[in-house]
């Protein structure tokens, strides 16, 4: 009934298996890839004709991740996996990125990629699996796809690369100060096609050595691909790439003039208006047949990208008039906002970022449910790009994977400066406001983030910048590579390749190629020209910080305290009685986690000491020879019981009481009467032995041995 193939291989410390002939066979190409117990299933599906009139690519991945494969019920009210989570909208733009590129160019047949996580491990990342079982289902699937690829994590630790580390190695890099690296590449036979990373102040050499190790470790599993297609594969679906040469020859003898003159205008808006106005003179000149023409959109594309991409290779020569290697003005402004707790606005030409910092508590710190477990985050990144932004006229609506994707780029390149949380106990929270767009705004997020952060007085390790590179590589293999693109050259070009770092060293490397892949010389000159670019941008930020930024008066203050784990049910009590007390008389909130850290939070400081104050008085030990105000709480024939410390309470004997003998102790005192006492020490059975004579009840200091002669 089932015509299965298998294929395996070592890979690295796990066995890789890829599957496919028994499940899901109406697909066009289905695989099921296992690396230890982790197993992704990926279904390809395309369409076998064009829409008509489709002038783009429409390609669409999804990956989800079901709890059943981690043996969870998804939490929340309906029980069931709802939209995507930020994890599943990160991967599935993960698989997408490098698969794009490398179908023929004119295919523009639907084509969906669904990828299911059907069993996680909890050690072996699904997201390369997936990587790699959507790969294997292209490969198979007959489609127009020249790949196949394949992905890989890397770890640096003690200066050596980790092929595939665990999920756990990967967890919360930040506290983990043993790794210093979470790189994904995927890439071809010959070249890389993507990257994307979390470093920790790597340097340029050890980044490019990490990726290169990546496409090593990669090779094999392309063979592995390849084994299986030869005996799966399916025939390849008949495709021819539609040729468009005479009408491209027509619209370019008709507006090559005019289009080099309108690309020459430096002004974003102009010079979008005077490209639209070239393309309708263009149209205007053509007969009726020829505009009704499918390919007349990619032939007026291909017009705009010789014009681009012939003057920035020949001529030296940008859109704006900059050199290749030339970062725009930039203009960094901190305090913009009165009452926030910090902003910054950064500027680089037409670019634009607002970004604004919230400091909270640890209440305020953000929940995730993933597969691998339940974790707390205190570092919140969010980014909004408004159709304002490009001067456009669009629907409002919830974050889009582009949103997600740039805001988690821009959450990376800062995560490696934070303070730790031990130091720094807020939940801090950044939001990125676009307001102008050309160019990379997800590195003006990062630029405005750093400054957003040092202006609300959080004690960054270092600043950092970001700084986007392109790329225009010809077909004689002759290439410019071009610092901070502006969006033509980045829509026109052949690789948007964002870097993120500080003096440093990197700490943040995303990099996607539009063509077959480049060289090893080509990524290294970008990376040199890319730190270039991001020293220069330190310098101009660097002059919004002259001063030392002052804590928000409008954020919460924070103290914490250390206490022992084996006193943190007095802290909190029977029922969090004892807690809410705590919380009810001072006025501050109180955290405290499963380590004994306690973190006190009011914007009032006298709140937070009251809290600290109480805290410490339960969890504290008296200590002898030291006086303390304490309250009468009941009268023996013996003596008086004192409440001291906190809860404790000790015996002042009669004898203890006055200088003189006393008939009883309520001679001079009562209930509730409030008094100071010295505490002697403590007998053979641990009670507290506390004396009152010694010590003058209206001061509280010690009456002097000559005093006590005297009387």
């Amino acid at each position: 009934m089932f015509d299965v193939t298998t294929k395996s291989m070592q890979w690295g410390d796990e066995t890789l298996t890829l599957e496919t002939g028994k499940v899901a066979r109406q697909a066009d190409g289905s695989v099921i890839a296992t690396l230890g117990e982790t197993s992704v299933m990926a279904n390809v599906t395309f369409a076998k004709e064009p829409k008509p009139g489709q002038d783009f690519f429409p390609l669409t991945v999804h990956y989800q991740e079901k709890y059943y494969a981690a043996g969870k019920i998804p939490g929340g009210f309906f029980k069931r996996e709802a939209r995507p989570t930020e994890k599943e909208t990160l991967t599935a733009r993960l698989i997408d990125r490098p698969i794009r590129p490398l179908f023929v160019p004119g295919f523009k047949h639907e084509v969906l990629v669904m990828c299911t996580v059907l069993s996680h491990d909890l050690v072996n990342d699904p997201d390369v699996v997936a990587m790699i079982a959507a790969s294997a289902a292209l490969t198979i699937s007959g489609a127009p796809f020249r790949g196949p690829i394949a992905g890989a994590r890397v770890g640096f630790v003690d200066g050596e690369y980790v092929l595939n580390p665990s999920v756990d190695d990967m967890q919360d890099l930040r506290n983990n100060p043993e790794q210093r690296l979470d790189l994904v590449v995927a890439g071809t036979k010959d070249a890389v096609m993507m990257v994307e990373s979390e470093a920790y102040e790597l340097s340029e050499a050890e980044m490019l050595g990490a990726v290169n190790f990546a496409h090593e470790q990669i090779q094999p599993v392309i063979d592995l691909i390849i084994s299986l297609a030869e005996e799966a594969a399916k025939e390849p679906f008949d495709f021819t790439p539609p040729d468009y040469s005479d009408l491209y020859e027509v619209v370019k003898a008709a507006g090559a003039d005019k289009m080099h003159a309108a690309y020459a205008i430096t002004d974003k808006q102009e010079r979008v208006a005077a490209v639209a106005a070239v393309k309708e003179e263009i149209k205007a000149g053509l007969s009726e047949e020829q505009l009704e023409d499918a390919n007349l959109g990619s032939a007026l594309k291909k017009l705009e990208s010789t014009v681009l991409r012939g003057s920035v290779v020949k001529e030296g020569k940008r859109i704006d008039g900059r050199a290749l290697d030339q970062v725009r003005p930039i203009v960094a402004e901190t305090g913009m906002l009165p009452r926030t707790h910090g902003s910054a606005l950064f500027t680089r030409g037409e670019t634009q970022g607002l970004v604004v910092t919230t400091l909270g508590t640890g209440d305020d710190e953000q929940f995730i449910d993933a597969l691998h477990g339940n974790f707390k985050s205190n570092f919140l990144l969010h980014y909004n790009f408004p159709p304002y932004s490009v001067g456009e006229v669009g629907r409002v609506g919830s974050p889009g994977r582009r949103e997600i994707g740039h805001g988690k780029l821009a959450w990376r390149a800062l995560q490696a400066v934070l303070p730790a949380s031990t130091d720094f106990p807020y939940t801090i929270r950044l939001v990125s406001e676009i307001t102008e767009s050309n160019g990379s705004s997800s590195m003006a997020s990062v630029c405005g983030g750093s400054l957003s952060m040092m202006d609300a007085g959080v004690p960054l390790k270092s600043a950092v910048a970001g700084v986007a590179m392109g790329l225009v590589l010809e077909d004689d293999g002759s290439y410019a590579v071009l610092t901070d693109i502006l969006g033509d050259e980045d829509h026109l070009g052949d690789m948007d390749f964002k870097v993120a770092g500080t003096e440093s060293g990197i700490t943040s490397l995303q990099m996607d190629i539009k063509v077959a892949g480049i060289t090893p010389e080509i990524m290294e000159k970008a990376l040199a020209q890319a730190k270039e670019g991001r020293m220069h941008i330190l310098g101009e930020m660097n002059k919004a910080l002259s001063g030392t930024a002052e804590f928000s008066v409008h954020a919460p203050r924070i103290e914490t305290m250390q206490i022992p784990t084996d006193k943190i049910r007095e802290v909190i009590g029977s029922g969090g009685k004892v807690i809410r007390e705590i919380v009810e008389v001072s006025g501050a909130k109180v955290d405290i986690n499963d380590d004994g850290i306690i973190k006190i939070a009011s914007p009032d400081g006298e709140c937070i000491k009251k809290a600290y104050d109480m805290i410490h008085s339960i969890v504290a030990e008296p200590e002898e020879g030291m006086i303390y105000k304490g309250k009468v709480v009941k009268i023996v024939d013996f003596g008086a019981f004192v409440n001291f410390f906190g809860k404790r309470d000790g015996l002042v004997h009669v004898s203890q009481i006055e200088n003189r003998r006393l008939n009883h102790p309520s001679d001079v005192l009562k209930e509730g009467q409030e008094v100071y006492v010295k505490l002697l020490g403590f007998d053979d059975r641990g009670k507290v032995r506390l004396a009152m004579k010694m010590v003058d009840q209206e001061t509280g200091e010690e009456i002097a041995k000559e005093e006590k002669e005297e009387e």
